[in-house]
């Protein structure tokens, strides 16, 4: 089932995360100006639905995500590298590619 056709919140998050999978993800990508997930939007895509899924709903803030991407990459990234890979705030947009639900955190700390 395509992204459009699936229950979304009126910011454009899936309702369901039951619904989301890798061509979700990719079409999610898309509206959100990321044409092409690399492996490193990847990591930190399948980062966060594990945290959320098997951590009681935890939605880490950037300062984690830049630590676990150091030690799934090997070299600490700073969080500008995140942004490079999500430039409308990792926190929030690698969270709707996800397909998890709005993160209510303002910031990254």
């Amino acid at each position: 089932m395509a992204y459009k056709d699936l229950e979304l919140t009126e910011k454009g998050f899936l309702v369901n995360i039951e619904d989301w999978n890798e061509e979700v993800a990719a079409e999610i990508a898309a509206t959100e100006d990321i044409p092409e997930m690399t492996d490193k939007h990847w990591d930190l895509v399948k980062f966060l639905r594990d945290e959320y899924i098997n951590n009681n709903a935890n939605q880490p803030n950037e300062r984690k995500m830049v630590k676990a991407m150091g030690e799934i990459w090997g070299a600490k990234p700073s969080t500008k590298d995140l942004y490079a890979l999500f430039p409308m705030q990792p926190s929030k947009q690698a969270t709707k590619i996800a397909g998890l639900p709005e993160t209510k955190r303002k910031g990254g700390y």
